[in-house]
């Protein structure tokens, strides 16, 4: 017998959930676009500035830089004020820096305004946190997952977007107004449709501990980056080394003694904490990385040996079979996660990706192996990001979800950030003779194996994390079954 009486809260609650998922996923997508939209325009940006292959990689790296620190810092004060609240200031920073790059004259300002986009990345981990706060048990392993592969879908949109323009200007500012514009829907779509129910834990934010962690990781990706040109035994770069394990040793006492730290350290290396962020950390140098590799590989021009001699547009077609992958199979892991576990489920979307990078390695001479990997990568990722958003949150209290997703987002995001620096010392520390500043065929095919390993590394941590807790992993089957 129907219960007449709640059946109409039912249904404006189900309202409110499929509003709440399409804002969230419009504005996950919008923020993904930005990421990878400047990789298919770097070598027209090297040209544009007159600047190197290291230098333009900033453009990239500065945005993931940014987002690794803003990310712990916005999450927490999501939890404190609000996670509505947190999304519309990373979708108003997405505004203002599309708008200042559009807006840029020089390489220095872009890469600022980057910087700007790059802080919007919190808004995953808010997402998930907002899902699991206010979202029915049976909606929320499906929910994360879709939200999680709009990172995916919009790192491919991004370049597809990218080419379109490409094909009509040589201008790079046009993409830049296109973020400003979509970061303005989705900051509208959040207002009208996102609704959050979740508790407030009050506090106050770690500054500190943000500084000193932006520190360390600019020194850190500054060595990588700049090894090749100074010297790995250079005066600077071993300076940076030891600043960077300075820092981190002050970051990590900082964090054990203030009050309410930046990142709860037993969140970042727990027992049941460790090996997501481990494997987030792999799977984020994996994708980025990859994202770096392809633009580049694409549109290098036949007559060097290798490359398959594109424009800024294939780049982005290339990635179509990806894109589509990837919303098939992150739709669909929410009930493989649920009948296997989150971890077994992040394992076999790892083996996947790996295989598409090992598949690059081996043959990658026709456009029809750039199609598979692509789709073979969607496979991958789709299943992966969205049992890696379960795993990161399924153990942790309602009230510190934000903050758990957070610091997941935050490694993520750090092993983006040192992809983009360790592929750019690959790739210019291996060039064509009599060809400077274009890498070899064996520094791109090495390159694959690097990031097809360090995504079956991330397989391998999470088949340990299944073995080691089966318990959780069947709880959280029953929850969301």
């Amino acid at each position: 017998m129907v219960d007449i009486a709640t059946t109409p809260r039912t249904g404006r609650a189900t309202t409110h959930t499929r509003l709440t998922l399409l804002a969230l996923s419009v504005s996950g997508m919008v923020v993904s676009v930005q990421q990878t939209l400047v990789l298919p325009l770097l070598p027209q940006l090297m040209r544009h500035f007159d600047a190197s292959v290291g230098a333009v990689t900033w453009v990239f790296t500065a945005s993931l830089l940014a987002g690794a620190v803003a990310t712990p810092l916005l999450a927490r004060l999501g939890d404190m004020y609000g996670k509505k609240n947190l999304i519309l200031v990373t979708m108003a920073l997405l505004f203002a820096g599309s708008v200042v790059c559009a807006l840029s004259g020089s390489l220095a300002v872009l890469i600022v305004g980057r910087a700007l986009q790059g802080t919007s990345t919190a808004l995953i981990p808010l997402a998930i946190g907002m899902i699991r706060d206010s979202f029915p048990r049976e909606k929320v392993t499906s929910g994360i997952g879709i939200v999680s592969a709009t990172m995916g879908v919009g790192g491919s949109m991004g370049m597809i977007v990218t080419g379109l323009i490409a094909g009509h200007t040589t201008s790079y500012r046009p993409e830049f107004w296109i973020a400003a514009a979509l970061a303005a829907a989705g900051l509208a779509l959040v207002v009208v449709g996102a609704r959050d129910v979740g508790s407030r834990t009050g506090g106050r934010p770690d500054f500190l501990g943000a500084a000193v962690l932006a520190g360390l990781l600019v020194c850190l990706l500054l060595a990588v980056s700049e090894g090749n040109d100074w010297g790995w035994a250079s005066g600077g770069v071993l300076a940076l080394f030891a600043g960077t394990a300075v820092l981190t040793a002050a970051w990590v006492l900082i964090e054990l003694r203030v009050a309410q730290p930046l990142v709860r350290l037993g969140l970042l290396v727990g027992r049941k904490s460790l090996s997501a962020n481990v494997a987030s950390l792999l799977l984020g140098f994996s994708m980025y990385a990859a994202f770096t590799l392809i633009a580049t590989f694409v549109q290098t021009p036949r007559s060097v040996g290798y490359g398959l001699g594109g424009d800024v547009l294939d780049v982005g077609l290339y990635m179509l079979p990806s894109t589509v992958t990837m919303l098939v199979f992150s739709a669909l892991a929410g009930r493989i996660a649920t009948r296997i576990g989150a971890a077994h489920a992040l394992a076999i979307g790892s083996v996947f990706a790996g295989l598409s990078y090992l598949w690059l390695a081996l043959s990658h001479d026709h456009a029809y192996d750039m199609l598979g990997f692509s789709a073979v990568q969607g496979i991958g990722f789709g299943i992966a990001y969205a049992a890696l958003g379960t795993l990161a949150v399924q153990h942790v209290p309602m009230d510190q979800s934000g903050i758990a997703s957070g610091v997941n987002s935050l490694v993520r995001t750090a092993g983006g950030s040192v992809s983009g620096a360790v592929i750019a010392a690959l790739l210019t520390g291996e060039t064509i003779r009599g060809m400077p500043g274009v890498p070899s065929l064996h520094a791109y095919v090495l390159s694959f194996v690097i990031v097809a390993v360090g995504a079956w590394l991330a397989a391998a941590v999470a088949v340990v994390h299944g073995v080691r807790h089966p318990h959780t992993e069947r709880i959280e089957a029953l929850e969301t079954s």
